[in-house]
């Protein structure tokens, strides 16, 4: 299916050097994007992934994005992309009996806060120019509560909301705003975050791949696969998606929990 792409449009991926991030930028690249900007604090991944990524080009940004003055500085990128993929996020594990607070605003500010006020600064732009998509990368745990993991189950819950209410109107203006609730995707986030619950509930985080064997089809999600919904979401193909979030879990949060 050719989703419509061209060689004129830009896009702006957060969190984009590694993990789901960086497999959106090469989907959308592999699909003719001209131009891809990739906000990250880690130098060496940006720069070894726009070595990578041939035949677009990918325009680094080193920055914090839990810390709004960073976010301020992609003001004038916001001005002229037209998708962004919000995605930047690392939210601890843990109930709250036990909870480092600190390091949960510490998460919130990247993650909730980064979407909101990127989202803000987008959806200005994009209502001016009457087109534009915003994407939100969120989680499955905001559907599917989980206690061993609040504070992402609170963000995303929030992060669900966000995109539902805003991208209920914003069509209206030209623009939509959509979002993707991975369940486990294949990356060392997750690998941390199920040897972390291991260490809690069986005293051994070598024990982390037990889990897998209750996924659906006894495997976890990629990252392609996740970047392939982003990218299908945000194409000219889905051109009247706006206030939904697909989930992306094989059927997961149904059995009962988020990870």
């Amino acid at each position: 299916m050719d989703l419509c792409y061209t060689a004129g449009q830009s896009v702006l991926v957060t969190g984009g050097s590694r993990g789901i991030g960086a497999a959106t930028v090469r989907a959308f690249a592999a699909e003719g994007v001209g131009r891809i900007h990739v906000a990250a604090r880690d130098s060496e991944s940006v720069a070894r992934l726009s070595r990578e990524v041939k035949g677009t080009e990918v325009v680094g940004h080193v920055l914090d994005l839990s810390r709004s003055g960073d976010r301020g500085q992609l003001s004038s990128v916001l001005d002229e992309v037209d998708i962004l993929v919000n995605n930047a996020g690392a939210i601890p594990q843990g109930a709250l009996e036990a909870a480092d607070l600190a390091a949960w605003r510490r998460a919130w500010d990247l993650k909730v806060w980064g979407y909101l006020e990127l989202t803000q600064l987008a959806l200005a732009a994009m209502t001016e120019r009457g087109t534009g998509v915003v994407v939100n990368v969120v989680g499955v745990s905001g559907e599917r509560p989980d206690v061993g993991y609040l504070a992402g189950s609170m963000a995303n819950s929030a992060l669900m909301t966000l995109t539902r209410t805003v991208g209920a109107y914003s069509l209206d203006h030209g623009v939509r705003v959509v979002g993707v609730n991975p369940g486990p995707v294949e990356t060392s986030r997750l690998t941390d975050a199920l040897r972390t619950r291991a260490a809690t509930e069986f005293g051994d985080s070598g024990r982390w791949a037990d889990y897998v064997r209750s996924y659906p089809a006894q495997r976890i999600a990629t990252a392609e696969e996740v970047a392939d919904t982003v990218v299908f979401l945000a194409s000219a193909r889905s051109g009247y998606t706006s206030g939904c979030i697909v989930t992306l879990d094989g059927g997961m949060a149904w059995r009962g929990r988020a990870l």
